[in-house]
């Protein structure tokens, strides 16, 4: 019964959340209008977001780590430039060949790198990633080499060329939410329910008659299809990328994001990328005026260590703790409209009965 009222409850505060989340994406431009730097941020929280659930789908369901996300983000970055600019394509038709492309390498790399269990999976991400950064680097009659490259295109949409920093933010947040729901959707499939059997015991799961393999390579190609697709944003939003951008580093920080939001939920991914951008900035304006000497490496210090706190103290995420304490403060609501409810009728009794 609790649990019934509780799904009610939730429910309706699901669809005021979405409507309110919804308002906020419509009017957050307005409300910072003229300011290019805050909406610059939230069009980067948004591209982090994609890349981060679906890093939040592969770690968190299928249990698998990568740390060549950055790779992917890439592939979509430098098919988009490179189709755009050199051979004349629409930005939307390059973008879809770099997600395919993406998915077409995850498949290649995921059939031998699948074999492969715990730590030994995540070296051999690592080293997929150093591979493509080096290929990203050398092969400059494609990529431009670590000189980068320039005059990238920037995105059309019903004969509108996207230029400005809010039509981008439409853009960009219109994709983060296309995203989490085609997320949500698939954790609450038959493909989902296969997802957290593996990541439960895979000896179970196969027991089970679940294709492990399969399922696990579907998740990282559909990973890798995220990555491209905010790594292609991303080429026609700066319009210049080189080589450092989907380093190592990068693939490190995407983890983070997700270690931060959680992999309880889909949600992750966005509350993850919020606040790793969100302390970066903060970050950015503080440290100099504490250390003027400070380089930038304070910054990977910093996260480094918020990385291993979480792990220690929060190993669920922000995302777990904010779910946990949202259901507690709804079932108190509950609760106390129930013990309300209850002294009213008694209250009632007692005056009919002193009537009577």
């Amino acid at each position: 019964m609790a649990v019934e009222r509780y799904e009610q409850i939730s429910g309706g505060r699901r669809w005021l959340a979405l409507l309110i989340l919804l308002a906020a994406w419509l009017g957050l431009p307005f409300l910072v209008s003229g300011n290019n730097y805050l909406l610059s941020t939230l069009i980067i929280i948004g591209l982090y977001t994609l890349v981060s659930t679906g890093m939040t789908l592969l770690m968190g369901y299928a249990g698998q780590i990568s740390l060549g996300q950055a790779a992917f983000y890439g592939i979509g970055a430098y098919a988009s430039a490179y189709l755009t600019a050199h051979v004349g394509w629409s930005p939307w038709l390059a973008m879809a060949v770099g997600a395919l492309l993406a998915a077409l390498v995850a498949f290649v790399v995921g059939i031998p790198v699948f074999r492969l269990r715990e730590h030994y999976l995540a070296l051999a991400t690592l080293g997929f990633g150093v591979i493509m950064f080096t290929l990203f680097k050398e092969w400059k009659a494609i990529t431009g080499g670590l000189n980068g490259f320039f005059g990238i295109p920037p995105i059309s949409a019903l004969g509108i060329s996207l230029q400005t920093d809010i039509q981008f933010y439409y853009l960009v947040w219109l994709f983060v939410f296309i995203g989490l729901w085609f997320a949500h959707n698939i954790v609450r499939s038959r493909v989902g329910r296969a997802l957290r059997a593996i990541h439960g015991s895979e000896v179970a799961a196969s027991s089970l008659g679940v294709n492990i393999t399969k399922y696990k390579l579907q998740i990282f190609m559909i990973s890798a299809v995220y990555a491209s697709v905010a790594g292609s944003l991303y080429a026609h939003y700066v319009t210049f990328i080189n080589p450092d951008l989907f380093s190592i580093v990068p693939s490190i920080y995407f983890l983070i994001m997700v270690v931060i939001g959680g992999t309880a939920g889909v949600w992750g991914g966005l509350v993850g990328a919020a606040v790793y951008v969100g302390l970066g900035e903060w970050l950015k304006a503080v440290v100099p005026l504490l250390l003027p000497d400070a380089g930038g490496e304070f910054e990977i210090v910093f996260f480094g260590l918020l990385l291993i706190l979480m792990l220690m103290y929060m190993p669920s995420g922000l995302t777990d703790a904010m779910q946990k304490g949202m259901k507690r403060f709804l079932a108190m609501d509950g609760s106390q409209k129930g013990k309300a409810a209850a002294t009213d009728r008694h209250e009632a009794r007692s005056i009919g009965g002193g009537h009577g």
